[in-house]
């Protein structure tokens, strides 16, 4: 024992320093798991959670107290599903210690305004209502919250600002009202009717042109395609009709009521909403997202009315509960299906309601695309009784209404029901869709089905998808994804070019160098070589077509072998295909190789980018190209053109992130030399401020170049999409035929999807849009298209 405390005492007693300093990281670990989660399943009850954990808190404030204050001001912001509960544990924590409270509040109003300084406007207007509710709860005075939804209104009477702006602050001011409405009409009536006078008056004049653009269906049948202010004010005013009463929102505070209302209040400090700078970046307007009614659920309990606060309520929750959990899918699923008081609403179809609302939102969801079909399918494992049904009532809903469904909403409604259908053994009754089958192949219906089953094939195999699918529907089904090799047929002998074909094949089956085949490739006819052009390789549209048809046809066992083929081939590729016509004749004989595989010809042509063999202009003249007009409409065709001008994006911001980073750089080095006084040090500075400066020339010519190429690619795009538009317009006129076609629906809506799906980048290129594009003598049809748009970040 003597030898065991002589150790310790000489090792100056580090083991009993650590167990100490391990001890506040500790308590400060359970304080946090304590906070987080309360409101959980337990066996007590919510109250008396609250009662203790605000006992504990109290007892660490005075060695923990910054912690405690960090860690609830951000589950106010990070987890608004939960907020009654922890602004009943603020006011109790208040009632106990007035001054906690008062740093409190000051701390979520320095929060506040640090998340709209950042554009962090979805955490800020969690904060506003958390604020808000904490007038419920006696912490803060209900004439000082008054006087803060007071300036949030004013910002409606600022000059010079975007319509968004306002709209944000209207919005937070009304959508805080359901919480603590009551508590401030009982206290100060006079001020919150002039405050909603001056909304309503608000909403009279604001702009909407920005709606078509924005909506998942053309057709307010069989509901309403609300802009979501409009629809908020409906439902915030039929709330106020019923003296402002709701039945959907927990409110634990009322169990202390008697503890609370002794408490002493704060004044919020006064609080004026930042100035609007070029930096602001507001959220999009958007429009309420309606699938079911009261009709739809007969059995269950009655589904809220769409301008009932109680169904904004539930919504607002539910969207909640998904933006803290997605990225745990059986959490997610789990919390969802434990919304409290889910047995006095028909929890199942407010849930899918919402989750197809975010998937369908636009200009994009707000998570990954894939994450909605893996919390549906979770969904659907926790409660295979109900909620599969009314998935399937879901589905069938959105196919009966796919006439007036928009473009990209139907892009993700065949991608998720592709996905979900992969899980569960593609199990689907096909028959009860049989009315797609004699409707013209151009009907949402009928492109609907095919795409979906040449998805599901991408997800299987070419014979599954057959088997699965009655016989009749053979005609929506996917061509067996074949390569189509023109010179391997005898009876094409006569075509030009065969047998420098089967040439190829022999040398490229003996591992041939580029040169061989360059030499092979001399032998093929070329109209258009200039007589003093002793290479020969001028544009050849023959050449390409028998190299690429017969590089391909050897490499078509797979993608791998496909991509090894044009590693290897590399430089004959840039050869034969230097100039733009040489680029756009690769593309097309790509097509005409692989038409029966689109996804074959999607990746080829990703893979064609990144090597470089062809560029993304010469992609985008090649999808407008009339070689391609009879898969125009077809998904695949626009999936590459996305992704095309996602790599040209990101080209772009690939490169400004390195000038940047040499510019730090440099930075650096000026402020380490002039804290150094040593000359030589000095000198040896000059010498590498030198390499370092030429490096940013360098780059700067490389981003200006990469913007020109970016600005180029949206400008053929958009002068392409004007051109078709413009024609199909002009023969409708002439022919007087109607112009609403579903050729023209389709292609009018890929052209907001391209605004849409790319908005912060062509932001950049507005301008130029305006001055040679979309002018004032442009069909007022495509003009509109632009004015949507403007109005987006008006």
């Amino acid at each position: 024992m003597s030898r065991r405390r002589r150790h310790s005492d000489e090792s100056d007693g580090q083991p009993h320093k650590r167990r100490r300093a391990s001890e506040p990281s500790e308590i400060e670990e359970r304080l946090e798991s304590l906070i987080y989660r309360v409101g959980e399943k337990s066996t007590s009850s919510l109250e008396s959670n609250l009662e203790g954990l605000a006992g504990v808190l109290e007892a660490d404030l005075p060695n923990y107290k910054s912690k405690i204050l960090r860690i609830l001001c951000t589950v106010a912001r990070l987890l608004p599903e939960k907020l009654t509960i922890y602004t009943t544990l603020v006011g109790l924590l208040n009632a106990r210690n007035y001054n906690f409270g008062g740093e409190f509040v000051e701390a979520m109003i320095h929060q506040l305004k640090e998340c709209l300084k950042v554009n962090m406007y979805n955490e800020a207007e969690y904060l506003v209502r958390f604020l808000s509710d904490l007038v419920n709860c006696h912490v803060i005075a209900a004439p000082s919250m008054v006087a803060m939804f007071e300036n949030f209104v004013c910002v409606t009477q600022e000059e010079d600002i975007p319509q968004v702006r306002c709209d944000w602050y209207v919005f937070v001011f009304l959508s805080s009202l359901p919480w603590v409405g009551k508590e401030l009409y009982e206290k100060k009536d006079a001020e919150i009717d002039r405050l909603l006078s001056h909304t309503e008056s608000y909403l009279k004049r604001r702009q909407k042109i920005h709606i078509p653009m924005l909506q998942v269906w053309t057709a307010d049948k069989p509901h309403p395609q609300e802009e979501y202010l409009d629809c908020l004010w409906a439902q915030i005013q039929k709330l106020k009709k019923d003296r402002w009463q709701e039945r959907h929102i927990l409110r634990p505070y009322l169990a202390f009521d008697g503890i609370l209302c002794e408490a002493l209040q704060h004044n919020l400090p006064p609080f004026t909403p930042p100035p609007h700078t070029e930096d602001s970046v507001y959220p999009m307007p958007r429009v309420i997202f309606r699938m079911f009614d009261y009709t739809d659920d007969p059995e269950g309990p009655v589904m809220p009315g769409s301008h009932s606060v109680e169904r904004f309520i539930i919504e607002e929750n539910l969207h909640c509960i998904i933006k803290s959990h997605w990225k745990e899918r059986k959490t997610c699923a789990a919390q969802l299906l434990s919304y409290p008081g889910n047995n006095k609403i028909p929890l199942n179809y407010h849930i899918v309601e919402v989750i197809f609302a975010e998937l369908f939102q636009l200009p994009s969801p707000p998570h990954i695309e894939v994450m909605y079909t893996a919390l549906l399918i979770e969904l659907c494992k926790l409660q295979p009784g109900s909620l599969p049904q009314v998935l399937a009532q879901s589905t069938e809903m959105l196919y009966m209404r796919l006439d007036t469904m928009n473009t990209t909403c139907i892009d993700r409604f065949i991608n998720w029901f592709s996905h979900h259908l992969s899980n569960f053994q593609f199990c689907w009754s096909w028959e009860d869709w049989s009315d797609c089958l004699t409707q013209d192949p151009e009907k949402p219906k009928s492109k609907f089905v095919r795409e979906v089953l040449e998805k599901c094939m991408r997800l299987s195999y070419h014979q599954r998808i057959i088997d699965i699918v009655p016989p009749s529907f053979s005609v929506l089904s996917p061509a067996n994804p074949v390569c189509i090799y023109k010179y391997g047929d005898e009876s094409n002998r006569s075509l030009p070019g065969y047998t420098v074909a089967l040439c190829l094949t022999i040398a490229i089956k003996n591992k041939a160098s580029n040169d061989e085949i360059f030499n092979i490739l001399k032998d093929v006819p070329n109209p258009n070589k200039d007589d003093n052009d002793d290479e020969g390789f001028a544009f050849s549209p023959l050449k390409i077509e028998v190299f690429v048809q017969t590089l391909l046809h050897l490499a078509a066992k797979s993608f791998s072998h496909s991509f090894s083929a044009l590693a290897k081939f590399h430089e004959v590729f840039k050869v034969l295909a230097e100039n733009d016509e040489g680029k756009l004749h690769v593309l097309r004989v790509v097509y005409e190789v692989w038409k029966n595989h689109p996804q074959m010809i999607a990746v080829l042509v990703d893979k064609m980018i990144r090597t470089q063999i062809v560029d993304c202009a010469a992609v985008a003249n090649w999808i407008f190209s009339s070689e391609l007009a009879h898969d125009f409409t077809r998904f695949y065709v626009w999936e590459i053109l996305h992704s095309t001008i996602r790599k040209m994006n990101k080209h772009v911001l690939k490169i400004h992130k390195e000038l940047e980073e040499t510019k730090a750089r440099l930075a650096r080095q000026h402020k380490r030399r002039e804290s150094d006084e040593d000359d030589n040090d000095d000198r040896n500075s000059d010498r590498e401020d030198g390499p370092l400066e030429e490096q940013i020339e360098r780059l700067q010519e490389r981003v200006e170049s990469a913007q020109s190429e970016q600005k180029n690619l949206f400008l053929v795009i958009f002068q392409r999409f004007i051109m078709l538009l413009t024609e199909h317009l002009v023969r409708c006129e002439t022919s007087g035929t109607d112009v609403f076609t579903p050729w023209y629906k389709s292609c009018i809506e890929r052209l907001q999807q391209i605004f849409l799906q790319h908005h912060q980048i062509i932001q950049q290129y507005m301008v130029t849009l305006e001055n040679l594009l979309f002018t004032a003598e442009l069909d007022h049809h495509i003009l509109a298209v632009f004015q949507q748009f403007c109005a987006l970040q008006a």
